[in-house]
């Protein structure tokens, strides 16, 4: 298995920084994976969630959001800056003859996935790791003052120990996005994974997103797994339950570009 550095623009002319993971010879399918809140394509749940579902012959890109990691541009566009990001990366691998048959959201990065997939034609499947069912759940970890931001300010956000800024717009865009709207009309398979125990997202949001979703759609219960897949294990068994999934929407084998 190889990867190898895969930077693209997005719809604001950013340049984002991504990484392409591929078995070598015959590919299965391809994918894209959206990272969790703030944390990057370095993450372990990214990382190892994509060399996993790589190892089993779907290639998978993970990347960074505007403003995070190795990506330019500024942080704090909201679902619909992330949603566009998606969308950009998996027009990307378009370009280069790997059309992504599966979108991979982990935690708010699968509320972007949810909301790209339509714009997504060749986009056959959706698994969603954690998700939140609305996108205005993430002001639930931001404290008040977040909430009193006169507009076109930014005000001091601290999110894992790590400190950022965000504005009354990026309240304004979470607080707009109808999700239930768009779950509702994917047209596309659902595959939804989620621990009962989870502390961050809520299992209700695994629930709802279920509920929303018409069929074909699946729920995969994660057992005691943390929200950030910390053990290897978890995100191993991710990896395995997608692969299996996801098999009965891709195409024939191809050799990777």
């Amino acid at each position: 298995m190889a990867s190898r550095k895969f930077d693209f623009e997005n719809a604001a002319g950013r340049q984002l920084s991504g990484v392409l993971e591929a078995r070598k010879g015959p590919v299965r399918g391809w994918a894209v994976f959206a990272h969790c809140f703030t944390c990057g394509k370095a993450s372990l749940a990214a990382t190892r969630v994509s060399r996993a579902l790589a190892a089993s012959g779907i290639g998978v890109l993970r990347f960074d959001f505007t403003g995070l990691g190795e990506s330019d541009g500024r942080f704090g566009g909201g679902l619909s800056a992330d949603t566009q990001d998606v969308v950009s990366a998996a027009r990307a691998m378009q370009r280069e003859g790997m059309s992504p048959q599966l979108l991979v959201g982990h935690s708010f990065g699968g509320a972007a996935v949810l909301a790209a997939a339509s714009d997504v034609s060749s986009v056959k499947a959706v698994a969603v790791i954690g998700a939140p069912f609305a996108a205005d759940h993430v002001l639930t970890h931001l404290g008040p003052s977040l909430s009193d931001a006169a507009p076109g300010t930014r005000v001091p956000v601290t999110i894992s120990g790590r400190k950022f800024e965000l504005g009354a717009d990026f309240v304004r865009d979470v607080c707009s996005q109808d999700q239930a709207a768009r779950i509702a009309d994917l047209k596309r398979a659902l595959l939804v994974l989620h621990a009962p125990t989870d502390e961050v997202v809520s299992i209700d949001s695994a629930t709802a997103i279920f509920g929303a979703a018409r069929h074909p759609k699946s729920f995969v219960s994660l057992d005691d797994a943390d929200h950030l897949l910390t053990r290897k294990a978890d995100s191993l068994y991710v990896s395995a339950v997608i692969s299996a999934w996801v098999s009965r929407y891709l195409g024939e084998s191809s050799a990777a570009p």
